[in-house]
C-alpha cells in the first residue's frame, strides 16, 4: 500500500485543498497543477468530495464499456449497497471498518451479489487512492462475508406452505409471493408497479421490466387470487405504501419473513424471539424463484417457454433447474413403472 511522505494544503476562493506527494518538489508541482485546474474551472477531485460526488465522476470515467442495461443494474448496486450508507460522507472520513460493515449487510444474499458489491467498494476507493485523493486505500483489507451459493435451490414443500400462510396474514410479504408465483428476481419484485399489471386475452399478467439483461424483460402470468389483491396498488407493488423498498427495508422484511416462517413451522420461541430455528439456514428468497421454475417443469411447460418466463439469457440455465428436481420424482416414477410392468 503506497504511502506519501508529504501533505500540503492551500486555499482557493475560500475553500481548502490538499495534495499528497513523495517529496517537496512533487508537492509544489501538484499544487500548481491543481491551482491551474481550479482557475480554468475544471472538475477537481480531492478527499473533501463526498463518496456520492466521487462515484458520479469515477463511474462514467472508468466504466465506459458498460451497456445501458448493465449500467442501470450497476448503478442500482452502487446506490442501494454503498451510497445509501456512505454517500454523504467525505472520502477522507471513510474508514476500513465502515466499508466492512456496509459489505456485511449483504450477508445472506447470493455469493455473486456479495462479490459484486465488494468489487464496487474496491473500485471506488482504490481509484480514489490511485488518483492521489487518499493517502491509503480503505478498501484494501475488506473481506466478503459468506452468502447463498449461486446455484441455489427450490423451496421445500414445507417452506412454501409456511410462506403462503405467512403472506396471507401479512401484506408486507407480497414481494415474496411475486417471486414464488411469477418467478421474479428479488430486484424485479421490488421494481414491479401496479401499472405493470394487465389482462392479456382475459388472463392476468405482469410485465417484468428488465433489471439484469434484455432477456429479463418479459410478461408472466399472475394467479387470479394474487392479481385481485394487488391490481389496485398505486406505485410499487412490493411495499404497502406504494414507495420503493430500499436495500435496508428489504433486508428488514426478509428477516421478518424468516422469523414468521420459523414460527409457522413450529420453531420454539422465548420472549418473542426464535431460539430453536426450524427453517433451513440456506433458505433465501431466491429459492422461491427456483420453485417457480420447478413448478413449470412439474406442469410440463416446454423448457423454451420456461426460459422466456424466467428471463434467462441462456437456455442451459433453465435446463439445469429443470433437471435439478427433488427426489419425489424418483418415487413418482417408481409407482408409474409398477403400473406399467403389471
Amino acid at each position: 500500500m503506497k504511502k506519501f511522505n508529504i501533505r500540503r494544503t492551500f486555499t482557493f476562493e475560500g475553500k481548502r485543498y490538499c495534495v499528497y506527494a513523495d517529496n517537496e518538489q512533487q508537492a509544489i508541482e501538484k499544487m500548481a497543477l491543481k491551482k491551474r485546474d481550479l482557475m480554468e474551472g475544471r472538475v477537481i477531485t480531492d478527499s473533501s468530495m463526498t463518496v456520492r460526488e466521487w462515484a458520479e465522476i469515477a463511474i462514467p470515467t472508468y466504466k465506459t464499456k458498460q451497456s445501458e442495461i448493465t449500467r442501470k443494474k450497476y448503478m442500482q448496486r452502487v446506490n442501494h449497497n454503498v451510497l445509501e450508507h456512505l454517500g454523504s460522507m467525505k472520502l477522507k472520513a471513510v474508514k476500513p471498518i465502515m466499508l466492512q460493515q456496509v459489505l456485511n449487510q449483504c450477508q445472506g444474499c447470493s455469493q455473486r451479489h456479495i462479490n459484486e458489491v465488494a468489487q464496487i467498494i474496491k473500485f471506488l476507493f482504490s481509484k480514489a487512492w490511485e488518483n492521489g485523493m487518499l493517502r491509503e486505500d480503505p478498501s484494501r483489507g475488506i473481506v466478503a462475508p459468506s452468502g447463498a451459493r449461486s446455484e441455489g435451490r427450490a423451496a421445500t414443500e414445507q417452506e412454501v406452505k409456511a410462506l403462503l400462510a405467512c403472506a396471507e396474514r401479512d401484506k408486507r410479504f407480497i414481494p415474496f409471493e411475486l417471486m414464488y408465483y411469477c418467478g421474479c428476481r428479488p430486484s424485479e419484485a421490488l421494481e414491479a408497479k401496479g401499472s405493470d399489471l394487465s389482462l392479456l386475452e382475459g388472463e392476468p399478467v405482469l410485465h417484468i421490466r428488465a433489471t439484469k439483461n434484455r432477456f429479463s424483460d418479459r410478461v408472466v402470468p399472475v394467479p387470479q387470487e394474487l392479481y385481485d389483491r394487488i391490481k389496485d396498488i398505486d406505485g410499487y407493488i412490493a411495499n404497502r405504501s406504494g414507495r420503493k423498498h430500499s436495500r435496508t427495508s428489504y433486508a428488514r422484511i426478509t428477516k421478518s419473513l424468516k422469523r414468521a416462517m420459523n414460527i409457522e413451522m413450529g420453531a420454539k420461541t422465548y420472549r418473542n424471539k426464535v431460539v430453536e430455528p426450524v427453517l433451513a439456514e440456506d433458505f433465501v428468497p431466491y429459492c422461491l424463484r427456483h420453485s417457480f421454475c420447478t413448478n413449470l417443469a412439474k406442469s410440463g411447460v416446454d423448457v423454451r417457454i420456461a426460459q422466456k418466463l424466467m428471463g434467462h439469457s441462456d437456455i442451459q440455465t433453465t435446463v439445469n433447474i429443470y433437471t435439478h428436481i427433488d427426489d419425489s420424482y424418483a418415487v413418482e416414477a417408481a409407482r408409474t413403472l409398477k403400473v406399467t410392468h403389471r
